[in-house]
């Protein structure tokens, strides 16, 4: 990757986790759906990133959220499962030709289709994990459940937004 390319992930990578600890941090609507938007920094990353970068980021950027929230590792557990994971998906979902060099995971750049079953599987995974490990157990299975998918549904939702108004094609 180009000096370029690396200096703008560095700024997209302060950008997600500054709007996730300042702004985002209490944004909770109707007591279940919170907003993690920093897991975007991770889902948008070039398709030809190394899988020790990946895990590397995955774990940073879930240790800085951590560090805000006094969350004890459950956001950088939840990093590095998603970075973990996000490879293999992406061999799943990748259409025959393949994908262009330095290209990333964006709506404008993929079919509709491809970026909603990319995105959500590993937003619900990643909400997943952070849930049930904040829980920490099966006590409050259907309440925590309900957490996971309008939490999901609703940083999908911003994360979209995202694509749509700041990422040019």
């Amino acid at each position: 990757m180009s000096y370029r390319i690396i200096l703008q992930q560095v700024f997209v990578f302060l950008l997600f986790t500054g709007v996730q600890v300042t702004l985002l941090k209490n944004l909770v609507l109707f007591d279940t759906a919170f907003c993690f938007v920093y897991v975007g920094f991770l889902l948008f990353l070039p398709f030809e990133i190394g899988r020790t970068s990946l895990l590397l980021l995955g774990f940073l950027l879930g240790f800085v959220v951590d560090v805000f929230y006094d969350s004890l590792g459950i956001h950088a557990a939840a990093g590095v499962l998603i970075a973990f994971i996000r490879p293999a998906w992406i061999n799943v979902l990748t259409p025959q030709g393949g994908y262009e060099i330095n290209a990333s995971p964006f709506i404008k750049q993929t079919a509709v289709t491809w970026f909603v079953s990319y995105t959500f599987a590993l937003l619900f995974i990643h909400h997943t994990v952070i849930f049930f490990i904040e829980a920490g157990g099966l006590s409050i299975f259907f309440f925590t459940l309900v957490k996971v998918f309008s939490s999901t549904i609703f940083t999908f939702l911003v994360l979209v937004l995202v694509q749509l108004l700041f990422y040019k094609k």
